[in-house]
């Protein structure tokens, strides 16, 4: 049914990766992939993210930021994104995307996850949290 998933966060350097990596640990058999609305393109991961994923035993390691675009999103059975405001962004560049573009949090009662990029080590921690979270559910609903 979902055999491929994009996730998508604004620079695709903080949020997107570190869900893109878990979901890949949870769902080896799916194509799993990540990008951003606004991406770092050809940006590493955000160091604080690459050493809090690390810290969780989930490896950033090889990640380069890369833009949503409407082929990429036709792409993908499933795409899912950290804010609403994703969702206005990525069904302005690709409506017809938009019937399979749900929140990250969507089974964490629609919780929205919050951009860590720039702040404290804690906000890191707490937003990995989330999305591990998120991951784990989404893992359960599409057969991990």
């Amino acid at each position: 049914m979902f055999d491929s998933l994009l996730i998508i966060c604004t620079g695709n350097i903080c949020r997107s990766p570190t869900a893109e990596r878990i979901l890949r640990q949870l769902l080896p058999d799916k194509k799993i992939d990540s990008a951003g609305v606004k991406a770092l393109v050809g940006y590493p991961a955000d160091e604080t993210a690459l050493l809090t994923a690390q810290h969780y035993g989930v490896a950033l390691d090889g990640h380069k930021g890369r833009q949503f675009t409407k082929q990429l999103g036709r792409q993908y059975d499933l795409i899912l994104v950290m804010e609403k405001r994703h969702i206005e962004s990525v069904t302005r560049m690709a409506p017809e995307v938009r019937g399979k573009t749900l929140l990250l949090g969507h089974w964490l009662q629609q919780k929205e996850i919050p951009d860590p990029y720039l702040q404290s080590q804690e906000a890191f921690n707490f937003v990995y949290q989330l999305i591990d979270r998120a991951c784990q559910s989404w893992a359960i609903k599409l057969g991990g």
